[in-house]
């Protein structure tokens, strides 16, 4: 669960001490906050003006080395691998490079033999549901609501899915599955794959894939790890890879032009072609720059600030039922609003995205305590 009191945790002055020199150096690397307050992560996230200098570097050099750049190439993607296993808790030979979630799950969907029975969420990321309900599969769905892992056990004791293909966190709503409830899922169903969108998640809290109940995680880097566009990653552990029969294929995926295609390595098969070093590396580089601000001082601020935004808009009755009765807390929130507060929202300096009938609005490393209550102040 989300909820962690400041005063159970041993390094509290040190980690409030930290995220003060942060909020000063941090707000400096995203120019938007000079104008407006940017509370609209879940659609996109800010790049940090570190990874945008980094990105004009890059272009400099391949401007300068051409051939010699592309050479060098293969030695600086294994150093992108390495830095998502390390972020991640995965090892290295677990992590394949792509260029974004619908990208990966269309090509491990591929990998999957027809006729299985996938579970999955109601109303989840059609990026998640429609890949599955186009191809021949059984497909079975559990209710999104306040009792969504009831929902869960009760749907996979009666269809015995094959698989279950879940986002953490809930695009509209913001409901975030509880972690320890699919440990325990998995200890019911062992040979059910389970497969999760991280796109919503990652960057939010640490995850350490190699504990968690997840056989396979997929997901974009643009909104909550500030990574830009057009990069994403994969990871599958290797007892689930029996179940998993990958023919996409490629140069690059093999070692060299002498190889032999079936001597390709699992994961190199989710990597076909040249990949992008600017954009893998902007991901690299987003992950050093967590690093750099430190991940505990970043993520206990982002609990903090999250639970105290809960606390207000529950109390405000501006949830929607469903989630005002969870326990377990994200970063987005649906907040259903009067036309009055909507009216001054939207006149306001704030930026959101209308979702679902409401107002979605999500709270990040580089958001403060004063933009929480600029907008409790609209709202009230």
């Amino acid at each position: 669960m989300i909820r962690l009191a400041y005063n159970n945790c041993k390094n509290t002055e040190k980690i409030k001490d930290s995220m003060s020199a942060i909020k000063e150096e941090l707000r400096k690397e995203f120019p938007v906050f000079q104008e407006k307050i940017y509370l609209d992560t879940a659609s996109c996230g800010l790049v940090p003006k570190t990874v945008v200098e980094w990105r004009r570097n890059h272009d400099a050099n391949l401007l300068a080395s051409v051939s010699s750049f592309r050479a060098e190439a293969a030695e600086f993607l294994k150093t992108c691998r390495g830095s998502v296993a390390s972020f991640f808790g995965a090892e290295k030979d677990e992590v394949a490079l792509v260029p974004n979630f619908s990208i990966g799950l269309n090509m491990l969907l591929e990998s999957i033999p027809s006729g299985q029975t996938i579970l999955m969420i109601e109303e989840d990321y059609p990026s998640v549901s429609w890949p599955v309900e186009r191809r021949d599969f059984n497909v079975c769905y559990a209710g999104l609501n306040e009792n969504l892992e009831e929902n869960i056990l009760k749907a996979a004791e009666k269809h015995k899915p094959d698989v279950f293909l879940l986002s953490i966190v809930q695009w509209i709503s913001g409901i975030k599955i509880d972690l320890e409830f699919l440990k325990e899922l998995k200890k019911k169903f062992p040979e059910m794959l389970i497969i999760g969108d991280g796109t919503q998640y990652f960057g939010t809290e640490i995850f350490n894939f190699s504990e968690s109940a997840f056989d396979v995680v997929i997901a974009s880097t643009y909104k909550w790890l500030n990574s830009g566009f057009g990069n994403g990653f994969m990871l599958v552990k290797e007892e689930a890879r029996k179940n998993i029969f990958p023919e996409v294929i490629g140069f690059q995926s093999a070692e060299t032009f002498e190889s032999h295609p079936d001597d390709t390595k699992f994961m190199r098969h989710f990597e076909p072609g040249h990949l992008d070093t600017l954009n893998f590396g902007s991901l690299k580089e987003s992950l050093s720059f967590f690093e750099k601000q430190g991940k505990e001082a970043i993520f206990t601020h982002i609990k903090d600030l999250n639970e105290e935004a809960f606390d207000f808009f529950r109390k405000e009755n501006l949830l929607h039922p469903r989630t005002a009765k969870r326990e377990v807390i994200s970063t987005i929130f649906n907040l259903q609003l009067s036309n009055e507060q909507l009216s001054r929202l939207e006149n306001s300096d704030i930026v959101f995205a209308k979702r679902g009938g409401g107002v979605r609005v999500g709270l990040h490393y580089y958001n403060t305590f004063e933009d929480l209550e600029a907008l409790k102040k609209v709202l009230r």
